[in-house]
This record gives C-alpha cells, structure tokens and sequence, in this order.
C-alpha cells in the first residue's frame, strides 16, 4: 500500500446505536475523525431501523442489509460479493461477536476479492472465548477467577460446593448476572440458555472495580495500542454511559501479557477487575471493537483508523500515548429521518446517497 494513499472503502458491521448499542457507530465516527482518511465509508446492518443507517454525521456512501449470521457463510459471501460490485470495498471491520465464525471462514474468498481485514484466527478466537479463560490466564500469566463450565441445569443444584454465592453466570457470547441464591442461579442459567445456548460459564465473584482496555494487537505478539477506560455511570443493561481514559501501568502489562502470549491480531476489549489489594483479575475478552471506541480516537489513538490501514497491508508500529483524564459521556438524540430513507432500505435492502460515487 502506497503510504500516502489513504482512499480505502471502508465497510463497518453493527449499526445499532439504542441503550444497548454496537460498536459501529464508535468505529465509524473514529474513522470519520482521522484527518488522513480521504475515503468512503459504508455501513453493514442487520435491521431497518439501525439508528446508524440515518446518521447524516457519519457521511456514509451506502448502507446495506446483510443476512444474520444464522443464515451462514453462503448466504453472507453473495451479500458481500454484491455489495463489492456496487461500492469497492478494500476493507471490512466486523463488530459483533457473532460475526465472526463465518467471517473467518470466508476470509480467503474474501481476499480474493480483493476485501481484507485485520481480525484473530480461529485458535486465537477460541483460546479467549469465555469456557476457555482459565486456559487463557495459565498461558498468558494472568489471574482469572475460577470458573467452571455447565451444559446442564441440574449442575445449578450443587455448584455452590465448588464456588460460593456470590457468583456470576455468564452467556457463551453476552450477558452476566450476580447470583445470590440457587432461585436466582436457576433463573440466570435458564435466561443465558434461551438467549445464547451452552454452555453456560460460572465464575467466581470478586468484589472490585471494573476497567475495561480497548487494544490493538499487531498479530505477531505486539501491542499496537491501547486505552484503559473505568467507567463513571452505568445503564441498568450495565452498559458504560459513561466513561474516563486513565492511566494505570498494570492493566496495560496485562494487555500486553495477553497480546504476546496469543499473538492477537486485530482489536479487542479486556475487562480487568481490580480488587481492593490490588490483584488484577481477567474477566473477559472480547474479539472485537466496544461500543466506547470513540473515546480512544478522542484521546489521542484512534484504533479503528490503526486497523484498516493494517488491513491494508501498512505497517501502522505502535501508536503515540493516550491522553488520561479524556472522557467520554453518551447522549440520546431524536434523528430525523424521511420515509424515503427508510423505504429505501427496507425495499431493497441499501441506502445509497451518493450515487456518482458508485463503481
């Protein structure tokens, strides 16, 4: 990639922008705000009314709806296949976790033609799935509470024995719930296994507080960049409203034992908690941009802009520091749409409002 030509087609998964929103929205804006990108963007969306479809400020060449991932691989490769044809696509970021079993698969067709991303592989992806964490703190040196995997309801009865209440249930791919009783275990086990299916993951409280760090990893056990965040208000969803960049020396070490010992390639989010002694203890780890991206562009190291021009084969070295003490403070707003738009993308599945940009 010529160093000076930053005129990619850029496309972004995950729209949604509600009380619980994705991340592409962050990623978008983060893209918007480098001041060397001189490209287009595109957004990939699996709903009409992704609130990400309709944002003006985004300046996106084209929208389109793309097929949920339970309609698999085939389906999405003559999606992305058309979309290609129609607005060159040089790289794509995925945003949700659910994205990227077909993704992976796919990644060979894709380059082919000519679309690249920066994303892990699949021994990567799997090593930092939540049924795998304690395999992951051995390797990588890393505390992690203990945990334990369930398939089945009737464990539910005598997990206390070998983890006490407290203790958290967690979905295979989201959610998390403090339990306190074997009512409230029964119930969040039951919610996890309607929403995502097994197994199931019970982990060990800790009290403490949470940081979350938004990393880069360059794929050969480097760190590109990273910004650690705590937040400062949270939703009911336990969802970051709020949040201030910070710094703290030990949750970058473990960002960074974490990077060497996988040789992770692409973005993720580490969720740390930091106990009152203080330990340091790995929550999760997530293989994808958060929803909070933005505040790592606003403070100074914008990673999404680092990982599509990794993606396009430059070699981006580390990045300058972040800023500690930038805050980020999220805000609802009414957007005004016209029925036009939404007829647009709901009869023909895209949205495209420049049209002499077309190939």
């Amino acid at each position: 990639m010529n160093m000076s030509n930053h005129d990619l087609h850029i496309a972004v998964t995950g729209l949604n922008a509600t009380d619980n929103p994705g991340p592409g929205v962050s990623v978008l804006r983060s893209l918007r705000l480098a001041p060397d990108f001189t490209g287009e963007l595109l957004g990939l969306t699996y709903d009409t009314l992704d609130p990400g479809i309709y944002n003006r400020e985004l300046d996106l060449a084209g929208s389109f709806l793309i097929p949920y991932p339970s309609e698999g691989a085939d389906a999405l490769l003559a999606r992305l296949r058309y979309i290609h044809e129609r607005f060159r696509i040089d790289v794509l970021i995925p945003t949700l976790d659910s994205e990227f079993p077909s993704l992976m698969a796919l990644q060979g067709d894709l380059e082919r033609m000519g679309i690249r991303m920066f994303i892990p592989d699949k021994a990567q992806f799997d090593l930092r799935s939540k049924s795998r964490l304690l395999d992951l703190g051995r390797k990588a040196d890393i505390d992690v509470p203990k945990g334990k995997i369930v398939m089945e309801a009737s464990e539910i009865y005598r997990i206390h024995e070998e983890i006490p209440y407290p203790f958290m249930v967690k979905g295979v791919f989201y959610g998390a719930s403090v339990v306190h009783t074997l009512d409230e275990a029964l119930a969040a086990f039951h919610h996890m296994v309607a929403s995502w299916g097994v197994p199931v993951i019970i982990q060990k409280f800790h009290a403490g507080e949470e940081y979350d760090v938004v990393a880069v990893g360059d794929g050969g056990g480097g760190l590109v960049g990273a910004v650690p965040m705590k937040k400062t208000f949270i939703t009911d969803k336990g969802k970051g409203w709020a949040g201030v960049a910070v710094r703290d020396h030990e949750l970058l070490a473990v960002t960074e034992r974490f990077m060497a010992a996988t040789r992770w390639r692409g973005p993720c989010e580490i969720e740390i908690l930091k106990t009152s002694e203080p330990r340091y203890y790995l929550i999760e780890v997530n293989p994808r941009f958060p929803a909070w991206t933005y505040l790592s562009a606003g403070a100074g190291q914008n990673l999404p802009w680092a990982t599509a021009r990794l993606a396009a084969g430059e070699d981006v070295g580390v990045l300058p520091d972040y800023r500690p003490g930038t805050m980020f403070v999220r805000i609802s707003i009414d957007q005004i749409a016209t029925m036009d738009d939404f007829q647009a993308i709901a009869t023909t599945g895209e949205l495209v409002r420049n049209q002499e940009d077309e190939s």
